[in-house]
């Protein structure tokens, strides 16, 4: 069973959109709460203090995924740093991917980045299993310099994913610069799949990067990690 990742600051009121727990109805979710402490704040004082409130909260967000048709559990976590327990909780849970979880009602149009080579099967794989069988249609989506290059991985993702019944379009950007032409290509989608490297998971989870797609998309970015961190 595919398992996503769905990490929230949990203290702050992050919660998820509308759209989120039917999307990812066909996956195993684990909820990460997360509370960032300051350095001179101990994990145990701070979870004396807020467990009740963050539990209660995580199993509320639980509730919204299995109504929505998914199974889901949680995890609650007070760390001095965000980027390492998102990292070994991922880890600990065997998930293929992480979910941005941004705003959105219903999911009908996917948009699929693709990058380098070696990550094309494995994101192919999550769609598939996220989509096939439900009426969700599936933008590829590669820019690239190498653009006889770049049309045939894009053949060769949309062929595999035919093949599983799901609709799919594709679209080639050439000598664009690369995120700007995925936030344009985001406008007309629900919600966004890439990997990791493309840019990195840190990139998009932590950086500037994630602002920027969540002020130019609608929808939630589900980032499929790479083989070596699953």
């Amino acid at each position: 069973m595919t398992r996503v990742l769905v990490p929230l600051a949990i203290l702050e009121g992050e919660t998820v959109p509308a759209g989120l727990p039917t999307l990812l109805a066909p996956a195993d979710v684990t909820v990460l709460g997360y509370h960032v402490l300051p350095e001179q704040t101990p994990p145990d004082q701070a979870r004396l203090q807020y467990e009740d409130r963050a539990t209660a909260a995580l199993d509320d967000l639980v509730a919204e995924f299995e109504a929505a048709g998914g199974a889901a559990d949680h995890r609650l976590v007070f760390t001095h740093d965000r980027e390492q327990t998102i990292d070994r909780v991922a880890a600990e849970t065997g998930a293929d991917a992480y979910a941005i979880t941004g705003v959105t009602g219903p999911v009908d149009r996917l948009l699929v980045a693709l990058s380098d080579a070696a990550a094309v099967d494995r994101i192919g794989s999550f769609v598939a299993d996220l989509v096939a069988g439900r009426e969700i249609d599936v933008t590829l989506f590669l820019a690239t310099d190498d653009e006889p290059g770049g049309r045939e991985s894009l053949e060769a993702a949309a062929e595999a994913l035919a093949a599983a019944g799901i609709d799919v379009e594709t679209e080639l950007a050439v000598d664009d610069a690369p995120f700007e032409a995925l936030v344009d290509a985001a406008a007309d989608h629900d919600a966004i799949v890439m990997g990791e490297q493309a840019p990195s998971l840190r990139s998009f989870l932590l950086g500037e990067d994630a602002e920027r797609v969540a002020a130019e998309s609608v929808g939630p970015v589900l980032i499929v990690r790479s083989s070596d961190g699953a």
